[in-house]
C-alpha cells in the first residue's frame, strides 16, 4: 500500500537507489522530493528501469526533467512516467480546489492569464474547470471561441458546463447577449455567481479556476467569502498604478484569511524580435518586489508577446499547440498546484523560526 513495502522489501538494490535519489530530488515543483509512497510501480524490462510514479498534483510535464536527473546519478536506463491522481479530498461538492483568479484592476490580463492557466493544468493532467465569475465583463466565452454558444439544461435547476479544450466552463456570457450590458447592483451580481456556480453540473474537478471581477469592492468581497477557495492568484502589470492596486488585492484576501498563492506579472517586458534585448516598457521588478514585500511567491513574469494576443482573439489553445509563451502558463500552473498539495497536506504548516544568531 502507497509503495512504503519498497523501503523494506529485499529488492534490487538499483531499485533502493531509484527510490532513494526521488526522494532526495529537489526543484521548485518538488520542494519535498519525490515522495516513496507516490510511486506505484518500479520494474526492469530489456535492461531498461521503468518508474510509474502517480503525482498528488498536476504536474505531468516534469518528466523530461526527472527522467534527466535519474539518468546522470545512475549508469542505466531509467524511463519514467508521472501521471496527476489527487486524493479525494472535497472543498465544494465534487471539487477539490477552488481557484480564485483576481486584480486589482481592470486591463491587466487577468481573463487571459485565468484561461491559460486552467488549459496548462488541464495539459498536466488535471480535470479542470472554469468559472467566469465577471458579471460585468464576461470574457471567457470570446477567449475560448465560444461566443453565441449557450449552455443546455440538464434538468429544471441544473445547467450543462460547454465543454471547450477538456475544460468545463462557465460564464454569464452564454446566458446574455454579446451585445448587451449587465447592469446589476451587486446583491443581484453576487445572487448570479452563486446559481452559476451551485446549478452547474460540474461533475468531479481537481480545480476549479475562477475569474473574478477586477477590482476590491462590495461584490468582489462578498464573492470571495461566498467560494470555499484554496487561494487566490493576482495578476498585475509592472507600473506603479497597477502594483497600488494589487496590493489592495493582497489586502482583501488577507482580511477573509485566503491564502495567497502568488502572483503573476502580465506584459512583464517586451523582446526585440531584431537585438534579442528585453525592453521593460512598463517599469522592472515591480511584481518581483511586491510578492517580495508580502513573503508570496512571484509565479511568472510573462512577456508582451504578439502571440498571446492573436491566439486569445481567435479562441485557440495556446497551451496546446507548444509555442514557447506557453511555458510560463505551463510552469505557473505546476507551482500553483505543487503549492496546493502542500499546502492541504501539511495542515500545520511550516514554522520559520529566525534568530539573532
Amino acid at each position: 500500500m502507497f509503495g512504503i513495502k519498497s523501503l523494506f522489501s529485499k529488492e534490487d538494490p538499483a531499485e533502493k537507489k531509484i527510490i532513494e535519489l526521488l526522494n532526495n530530488y529537489r526543484s521548485a515543483i518538488f520542494p519535498m522530493g519525490i515522495h516513496p509512497e507516490w510511486i506505484e510501480q518500479i520494474k526492469k524490462e530489456n535492461n531498461e528501469w521503468q518508474v510509474h510514479i502517480n503525482l498528488p498534483f498536476a504536474a505531468k510535464s516534469q518528466q523530461s526533467v526527472v527522467k534527466a536527473y535519474l539518468n546522470d546519478h545512475l549508469n542505466y536506463e531509467i524511463n519514467i512516467s508521472l501521471n496527476t491522481q489527487l486524493a479525494p479530498h472535497y472543498k465544494f461538492k465534487k471539487i477539490k480546489h477552488i481557484v480564485l483568479i483576481a486584480s486589482g484592476k481592470g486591463g491587466v490580463g487577468k481573463s487571459t492569464t485565468a484561461v491559460n492557466l486552467a488549459l496548462a493544468l488541464n495539459t498536466e493532467g488535471a480535470k479542470v474547470g472554469l468559472l467566469d465569475a465577471d458579471i460585468y465583463g464576461p470574457s471567457i466565452p470570446s477567449l475560448l471561441g465560444l461566443v453565441g454558444e449557450q449552455p443546455t439544461a440538464k434538468d429544471d435547476k441544473t445547467l450543462n458546463p460547454m465543454d471547450k479544450y477538456g475544460l468545463k466552463t462557465m460564464s454569464i456570457g452564454y446566458l446574455v447577449p454579446a451585445e448587451n450590458a449587465t447592469v446589476w447592483r451587486g446583491p443581484m451580481a453576487s445572487q448570479a455567481l452563486s446559481q452559476l456556480l451551485n446549478e452547474t453540473d460540474w461533475g468531479e474537478l481537481d480545480y476549479l479556476i475562477v475569474d473574478m471581477p477586477p477590482g476590491t469592492g462590495d461584490i468582489q468581497l462578498t464573492m470571495t467569502q461566498k467560494l470555499p477557495a484554496s487561494g487566490a492568484v493576482i495578476v498585475t502589470t509592472p507600473q506603479d498604478l497597477a502594483l497600488a492596486d494589487a496590493q489592495k488585492g493582497i489586502a482583501m484576501f488577507s482580511q477573509v484569511n485566503l491564502p495567497i498563492i502568488g502572483l503573476v506579472e502580465n506584459m512583464s517586458f517586451f523582446n526585440c524580435e531584431h537585438c534579442g534585448g528585453k525592453n521593460h516598457l512598463f517599469g522592472k521588478d515591480g511584481g518581483n518586489q511586491l510578492a517580495a514585500r508580502h513573503g508570496v511567491p512571484l509565479l511568472a513574469e510573462i512577456p508582451l508577446d504578439i502571440q498571446i494576443r492573436e491566439e486569445s482573439e481567435q479562441g485557440s489553445n495556446l497551451i496546446d499547440k507548444g509555442l514557447p509563451i506557453g511555458a510560463h502558463y505551463s510552469y505557473s500552473a505546476q507551482l500553483i498546484s505543487s503549492m496546493l498539495y502542500l499546502q492541504s497536506h501539511d495542515n500545520n504548516g511550516v514554522e520559520i523560526v529566525i534568530t539573532d544568531d
